[in-house]
């Protein structure tokens, strides 16, 4: 990518998820965090899923969303800025796929491929998960794009959709 082409912008988007306390109130605080920050606009949200928990499951259901970005930001900067974010609003990584306040993942940044020793995109596991499947598939539904049959089709053939229910609708 060309520096031209992030002076104009760039398509990102971005996983959140929260299981402590008002978890709605994390998501909230997030995407206002990240609409607040220079070189960044929030343009696009799904609704709201909750979801129960992967990897360590002795925890409480998330909820779970993705927001559309544009933004002029590297990459890696984008994700430092997510990093920031969540240890602003008290996320801790005292176990692996544990409860936190706020989870930011970047799963995609434009038609970028990217791999470093911090950040790979497109995110690893994305196609695995249908609680960001759903929601991503949700804010690119009005793309009907490459990027749009792509996550669908992984999505169609994911098991377990029916784990992630509808719990507020985008407005």
């Amino acid at each position: 990518m060309t520096a031209d082409d992030r002076e104009q912008g760039i398509t990102a988007y971005v996983a959140l998820g929260s299981n402590i306390n008002d978890r709605e109130h994390y998501l909230q605080n997030a995407i206002a965090a990240l609409d607040q920050e220079a070189g960044i606009t929030v343009t696009g949200l799904s609704s709201i899923y909750e979801t129960e928990p992967v990897g360590y499951v002795d925890q409480s259901a998330f909820l779970n969303m993705v927001i559309q970005l544009r933004t002029n930001l590297p990459a890696e900067a984008l994700l430092f800025t997510l990093l920031g974010i969540e240890n602003r609003l008290g996320r801790t990584r005292d176990l692996r796929w544990g409860p936190r306040t706020i989870d930011l993942d970047l799963l995609l940044y434009g038609d970028e491929q990217l791999t470093t020793p911090d950040l790979i995109i497109p995110h690893p596991r994305m196609h695995e998960r249908a609680f960001v499947l759903v929601p991503l598939t949700e804010v690119l539904y009005t793309r009907q794009d490459a990027a749009f049959e792509f996550i669908s089709a992984h999505l169609e053939k994911l098991e377990g959709k029916e784990g992630v229910v509808l719990w507020k609708k985008a407005q």
